[in-house]
């Protein structure tokens, strides 16, 4: 959804859906969509969402589609967070991709996340599924390179 001020915003119902995916994480159910864990920018406390990675050539990237994100900005000032996939837990470094690097990222993410393609398109983050279009998004979306911390 896009507000008059040409933010882009996610559905008023994702805040309920995350909670319920991150909750059954924590029961140790495994869920297709892992939850990323990172420090809150201000409190420091641990905040989680669910998050779709993906490989571009041997490398993970995860995606934020809305740059105003609580998430990604927490993820930015921290530099490391944490997947967690039912029990299994990944400590994590979270490095954010310049505007210039996001579009080859971002241009594999319908073929590789096609589950989180109309998100994008009801948040009015692209105009349509093409690779092109989210290559354009580069500027409105974070992406971060997911590299293990030992």
């Amino acid at each position: 959804m896009v507000r008059r001020t040409g933010r882009v915003l996610p559905p008023w119902y994702l805040a309920h859906v995350n909670k319920v995916i991150v909750g059954l994480h924590r029961l140790g159910v495994p869920m297709p969509m892992p939850a990323l864990t990172v420090p809150g920018r201000k409190t420091g406390a641990l905040r989680s969402t669910p998050v779709s990675p993906y490989e571009v050539d041997g490398r993970r990237y995860v995606v934020a589609g809305y740059a105003e994100s609580d998430w990604a900005k927490n993820a930015r000032a921290a530099g490391r967070g944490e997947l967690a996939r039912g029990r299994r837990r990944e400590r994590v470094r979270l490095v954010a991709l310049p505007v210039s690097e996001r579009g080859r990222i971002l241009r594999e993410f319908p073929a590789r996340v096609p589950h989180g393609v109309t998100m994008f398109l009801k948040a009015g983050t692209v105009a349509n599924s093409s690779p092109e279009a989210f290559a354009a998004a580069a500027d409105r979306c974070e992406v971060f390179r997911i590299e293990p911390l030992e």
